[in-house]
């Protein structure tokens, strides 16, 4: 598969683009508003084609898919645009600003009759399969669980402190743990969060929620812009636990490990280093080539985003929420 990448983006410059040229498949253009800068890239990553303007590389570019790591607000836009040339697009997280908008890509994307992929790398590492194989069939009934993602935000001009650019903690960071508790637990009933908004930019700096379960368990989640690095989740069974640290960025050289305890036996199972960029790039590619559905399909992508939004509402009117999962 040849890939053009949308803007010269951080995670497309030192994650994605890496890890795509690890694959079997290859760079073959990447486009920016500011031509002079996608030249630049092009030259330091050795990618053959460089365009000023998105519409010319969709146009002119030998290119079969498009990853597109634009800021939040600009994904639905660019993604349909992307589609409109009969493109596939591995989009990143979050997809959109919210399940509305999601669900009109998606729609969009089939009617154009190419395949749409949210960027959630770490479902791809073995590490994050092996969790979830030990919750549902080592681990007893699932009673509670906990997953964090905070680092320190120090640049006040950053886009994620935009609410335009539909920013926040909760959209940037807090999106992984409602994936992964989703993962584990199912899909979540009621929800209630508190938002802080410390740097008075509009969107939330910090926010804490708790999802209800029909099964009675209950799960906390929290992302934050004010606290040291940290990326955790850990699970409560009624004949044990499971717990996991840097569960969501870790790097292609980075040895991790499980620690968990069934029925008082203790274990812990480090992985190999692994690229779960690279990981998610092939799976893409192997969907698209077989006419599947992807393992991040429209469905899941968009259940993760209806909680996103109850989370939101809820820390606005300060009450418990109902997911809306239609």
């Amino acid at each position: 598969m040849r890939f053009g990448i949308i803007s010269t983006a951080g995670i497309a410059r030192k994650a994605l683009i890496p890890a795509i040229e690890r694959s079997s498949h290859e760079v073959t253009a990447i486009a920016s508003r500011d031509g002079d800068r996608a030249a630049e890239v092009a030259e330091d990553l050795d990618i053959p084609n460089a365009y000023g303007s998105y519409e010319t590389m969709f146009e002119e570019a030998p290119i079969d898919a498009v990853y597109n790591p634009l800021p939040n607000a600009f994904h639905a836009e660019w993604t349909m645009r992307a589609a409109d040339a009969g493109l596939d697009v591995l989009c990143e997280k979050p997809i959109a600003e919210d399940a509305d908008e999601a669900r009109e890509m998606f729609e969009y994307c089939a009617e154009q009759d190419v395949t749409l992929m949210e960027a959630f790398m770490y479902r791809f590492h073995p590490r994050t399969e092996r969790a979830a194989e030990i919750a549902s069939e080592e681990l007893g009934e699932l009673r509670g669980g906990s997953s964090t993602f905070t680092f320190r935000l120090d640049d006040p001009t950053d886009i994620r402190l935009d609410p335009d650019l539909a920013g926040g903690s909760l959209m940037d960071l807090g999106c992984y743990t409602v994936s992964a508790m989703r993962l584990f637990l199912g899909e979540p009933e009621r929800v209630y969060a508190r938002s802080v908004d410390t740097r008075d930019s509009g969107v939330d700096s910090q926010l804490t929620g708790v999802l209800e379960f029909e099964s009675g368990a209950t799960a906390r989640i929290h992302s934050a812009f004010d606290s040291p690095f940290g990326e955790s989740y850990r699970l409560e069974a009624v004949d044990g636990w499971l717990e996991a640290e840097n569960v969501f960025g870790a790097g292609p050289n980075q040895t991790v490990s499980i620690e968990y305890e069934v029925d008082g036996r203790r274990a812990t199972e480090e992985f190999e280093p692994v690229d779960p960029y690279q990981q998610e790039v092939e799976h893409f590619a192997e969907a698209v080539e077989a006419g599947e559905r992807p393992r991040i399909d429209d469905v899941e992508s968009l259940r993760n985003m209806a909680v996103i939004d109850a989370l939101y509402e809820s820390a606005d009117r300060g009450e418990v929420v109902t997911v809306d999962q239609h």
